[in-house]
């Protein structure tokens, strides 16, 4: 069972200096077909102005992850972190019991651009936790985030891998499917054929209860997420 999910189809946020585009129901934008997928709760493609950010707020039970495409996120938290986040590099932060953060585009010129990523973690009540990394770039396909920290990506509080691909134009890549797992694939940048349907940024496609492989082709160099998740019985309504 696949569901494609246009870039243009997704909810828009538009605040002046925050221009952003949720795959799933966040703030004011509420579809209930699109309320996540397993434990993927959120997709925000947030484009924020210079000089301008988002002020401290809270967050509990839920694991937070940042990918900086363009710019640099200024980081300040309650657990004592103040940080840049640059371009290229993933953060995690485990909000647990609870956690008090800032995140702000310091610059003065130059805009930033960042995903944001929700995952709904396997407990609640866990203790706050901070990671930060920049990986090599030694593969086309980079394990980002595991349960188990394994390989060197981060450690998430959930049955989930989240992998990074880079596709160069014609490069060819197969990913396998298993029924009993349920994925979801984010066009980061660039456009790239997906079992032969065209794909570019922003778009997305949800993949359950099937085990024949994911085949992708660049057509122009790019980049995606592809999260490997808990099942599901259908796609989450």
């Amino acid at each position: 069972m696949r569901q494609i999910r246009r870039s243009a189809e997704r909810g828009l946020t538009n605040l002046g200096w925050l221009h952003s585009r949720h795959t799933f129901s966040f703030g004011q934008y509420y579809d209930p077909h699109h309320m996540g997928l397993s434990a993927l709760r959120v997709i925000n493609d947030d484009r924020v102005e210079a000089g301008a950010g988002f002020g401290t707020h809270g967050h509990r039970d839920m694991e937070i992850l940042s990918y900086v495409t363009d710019g640099t996120i200024e980081h300040k938290d309650s657990m004592g972190h103040t940080i840049s986040l640059p371009a290229g590099e993933f953060q995690l932060m485990s909000a647990g019991t609870g956690v008090m953060h800032s995140e702000y585009n310091a610059s003065d010129a130059a805009p930033l651009h960042f995903l944001q990523i929700w995952i709904i973690p396997d407990q609640k009540g866990l203790t706050p936790g901070y990671q930060q990394k920049r990986f090599a770039s030694t593969s086309d396909v980079q394990l980002i985030a595991s349960p188990d920290a394994r390989e060197g990506s981060l450690l998430i509080h959930q049955d989930v891998l989240l992998h990074h691909m880079v596709l160069n134009a014609e490069k060819e890549f197969s990913f396998p499917l298993t029924p009993d797992r349920a994925f979801y694939l984010h066009v980061i940048q660039g456009d790239m054929d997906i079992d032969g349907k065209s794909f570019s940024a922003g778009d997305g496609i949800s993949i359950v209860q099937e085990e024949v492989a994911l085949r992708l082709r660049g057509t122009t160099a790019g980049e995606a997420l592809l999260f490997d998740l808990p099942a599901v019985t259908s796609i989450a309504p």
